[in-house]
């Protein structure tokens, strides 16, 4: 069985914006959500979950956004406030905040506070002129580093975290060791789809010695 019997090539050049998207959000899986809080120049607060998002660098500490326009090309609220004040806030989204974060992806007019609709409580930033959620289970201040116009319906935005909220329960500030279940995040998959990060295991990367060792013991038994 060869490989081309066992997989479908799909030639991106061949798909439109719209089936490439599908294809990706429905196998680059789980994706974490960013929830992003952002405040417009006349002070109006913003909130809006995005799951193109990562992070790239501890050194300097950079994450990424990727930000589609709206459909006439115009910025989205979170994009034209990142522009207009330099600053935003990433909170992460825990299962108990599920609900509330699905409230925050409606599509309000840019007048209307997504967190007063959310029932959310606004906590001022400590580095940046930006809110954070306080309901959420850790929160990164971040100044926009660098924005990256990747075509006219989408930005790159990275951001260099400059502070971090994280609930007492879930760090250890001696170590800096997070545990995961207390956390109890949860990232985007295809369509309405959701996943917890609770279902985890560990598996330890072998040295180099370790694997080729094993090589050496299925040759020496005459395994593959």
């Amino acid at each position: 069985m060869t490989l081309s019997a066992t997989h479908h090539a799909l030639n991106f050049a061949d798909l439109t914006p719209r089936e490439a998207y599908k294809v990706m959000i429905g196998t680059i899986v789980p994706r974490p959500i960013a929830w992003v809080t952002t405040v417009s120049p006349d002070g109006v607060v913003n909130a809006a979950p995005y799951s193109f998002f990562n992070c790239l660098s501890a050194d300097p500490p950079i994450l990424a956004l990727g930000v589609e326009n709206k459909p006439d090309r115009s910025f989205k609220d979170t994009a034209y406030n990142i522009r207009m004040t330099e600053c935003f806030t990433v909170n992460i989204v825990d299962r108990a905040n599920v609900e509330a974060m699905s409230v925050t992806a409606a599509g309000f007019d840019r007048e209307v506070d997504e967190l007063e609709m959310a029932g959310l409580t606004s906590a001022p930033g400590e580095k940046v002129a930006c809110p954070r959620i306080a309901e959420a289970p850790v929160a990164f201040e971040c100044e926009r580093y660098l924005g990256i116009e990747v075509s006219s319906a989408r930005e790159i935005i990275l951001g260099r975290i400059v502070m971090a909220h994280v609930r007492n329960d879930i760090i250890d500030p001696a170590t800096c060791y997070s545990d995961h279940e207390r956390l109890d995040a949860i990232g985007r998959m295809g369509g309405n789809g959701y996943a917890g990060t609770l279902d985890y295991f560990d598996w330890p990367t072998p040295s180099a010695e370790d694997v080729l060792n094993g090589v050496r013991k299925r040759a020496a038994s005459g395994g593959v």
